[in-house]
């Protein structure tokens, strides 16, 4: 039986490899084989950390709301409940940007939360 190479399948695999590969050191960015490795590596990090991203801004922004609400006189979760018996539609990460940016503001939504 004779051998399949794969021609220009395999040239477009390993072309695409070397291409996402492009700045690593040395032999990674040049031999397929290490490429090939560190380029699914890089992928798999990429993969999870685009979900711990979200995890660490949740908690960014947990700490900042935290921090504003303190000097009010509340505590986050009860913060946070007081939110949700009010119904109002506001989510941490914006909450957090008043809390930074607009202290005023947010003031006042602590407020109207209290009452």
């Amino acid at each position: 039986m004779a051998r399949v190479k794969g021609g220009p399948k395999t040239r477009r695999r390993h072309k695409r490899v070397l291409k996402m590969a492009k700045g690593y050191y040395g032999t990674r960015r040049t031999m397929f084989y290490i490429a090939n490795e560190t380029v699914e590596r890089a992928l798999a990090f990429a993969f999870r950390d685009r979900k711990v991203n979200k995890r660490d801004f949740r908690k960014l922004w947990t700490v900042r709301i935290n921090a504003a609400v303190r000097p009010l006189g509340m505590s986050y979760s009860t913060f946070i409940a007081a939110l949700k018996k009010k119904n109002v539609g506001l989510d941490r990460r914006v909450l957090a940007f008043l809390a930074v940016s607009d202290p005023a503001a947010f003031a006042s939504v602590v407020t109207f939360v209290k009452t």
